[in-house]
């Protein structure tokens, strides 16, 4: 036993100094190639193990031949040892660079390229994460698209809403400026409906800026749809009946919902304003709610004739305006100098985007279909437990 405690004693001093002397070089290497880093690692290795042989042989008085016999096998061990790390480690090396070049594929437009050659766990679950990191890229560079396609047709159109009325309230003010109105009060009247109009587009713009930047602040209460939706009816009644829309509501089931009803009266006041307009005079806008498991779905249909299917993903995109399928009637009667009152989507194609902004900020969803001679615009709201109406 004592031997043996001896014998251990010599080859763990052996190969402390060994290690003790290899360790600065690992310490200096540690910032250059990891194929470098690895043989020295090997190095170290095999001349501590070389170390502990040769002082445990010298301990135990080998002889000569016994002694060379011991050196012949820890150098073959050794050979084999470091060839096997200097493989090893120009395999990882060479991973590691095409993983480089393939990073340089991040975010590109044909997306990430990974290395054609296999590579160990590590560098695989690296290349996974780059190319993860890559479809995201992707995505958000669409995204970055689509919203800077919005935004110039956005100004677009404000600068088209803005120029017809204010040309027009120019002409007005110059007529009534040199006298030759025939009838001022009536020009007047027509000055307050531009600016109501104007004010109403500056107040969706603020409305919308607000949706978009997280601002909308909601007050929750329990109420039935039933009430809501004749809230909304009751606000559309008056321009639907101006211009011969028959409006219906029968199909409205009193299912109670947790929203800010403010908000959602305005959802489906957009809506209503926006199907009146679009439908034919004798036409019907229908108005229907109905229980979805967990949800309540409201739903609005017009007479517009439909929209095209290409157009149906982008209806609730902001600053998007309907083809001529859904381009708003002006009413019987022209403005005074000749201009034809216009209407459209809340004057800038602002109106189905601060839809969808309310109704997801309510948890919810907001989606349009074609069906029989016109659209159907559905929002679904989480519903409230059924009970929450009797407190």
């Amino acid at each position: 036993m004592k031997d043996l405690l001896l014998i251990a004693l010599y080859a763990a001093l052996a190969a402390g100094a060994a290690g003790l002397v290899g360790w600065p070089t690992v310490r200096l290497l540690r910032r250059r190639s990891v194929a470098l880093s690895l043989f020295t690692v090997a190095v170290v290795t095999v001349l501590a193990m070389t170390a502990g042989t040769l002082a445990v042989a010298q301990a135990m008085f080998l002889s000569h031949h016994d002694l060379g016999v011991v050196i012949t096998v820890t150098c073959m061990a050794a050979v084999v040892s470091l060839v096997t790390a200097a493989i090893v480690g120009r395999q990882v090396v060479a991973g590691s660079r095409a993983l480089a070049l393939a990073a340089r594929t991040v975010g590109s437009d044909a997306g990430f390229a990974a290395p054609a050659g296999p590579l160990g766990s590590e560098l695989a679950q690296l290349s996974g994460e780059l190319a993860a990191t890559s479809a995201r890229l992707a995505e958000s560079r669409e995204r970055e698209q689509a919203l800077e396609s919005s935004r110039r047709e956005l100004i677009a159109w404000i600068s088209h809403d803005l120029r017809t009325p204010l040309a027009g309230l120019r002409a007005m003010a110059e007529a009534l400026e040199d006298g030759v109105a025939e009838d001022p009060a009536r020009y007047h009247g027509r000055i307050r409906t531009e600016v109501d109009r104007l004010t109403g587009m500056v107040d969706d713009l603020f409305e919308l800026s607000r949706i978009q930047a997280g601002a909308l602040t909601l007050s929750l209460a329990r109420v039935s749809v039933y009430d809501l939706v004749g809230d909304a009816i009751a606000g559309a009644y008056p321009l639907a009946r101006e211009r011969g829309v028959h409006l219906s509501g029968e199909q409205v089931e009193p299912a109670p919902v947790e929203v800010d009803g403010r908000e959602i009266t305005r959802v489906l006041g957009n809506l209503l304003i926006n199907a009146i307009r679009s439908t034919p005079a004798d036409g019907v806008v229908a108005v229907a709610a109905r229980r979805e498991e967990g949800a309540v779905v409201l739903s609005v249909t017009d007479g517009c004739g439909g929209i095209p299917e290409a157009d149906l993903g982008r209806v609730f995109e902001t600053g998007w305006r309907a083809g001529s399928a859904r381009t708003p009637r002006p009413l019987r009667g022209a403005v005074p100098g000749g201009a034809v009152e216009h209407h459209g989507d809340t004057g800038a194609g602002l109106g189905l985007a601060i839809v969808r902004g309310i109704v997801e900020a309510h948890a919810g969803r907001a989606s349009v279909r074609n069906v029989n001679g016109g659209c159907c615009f559905e929002i679904a709201l989480p519903a409230a437990p059924a009970q929450a109406l009797a407190g």
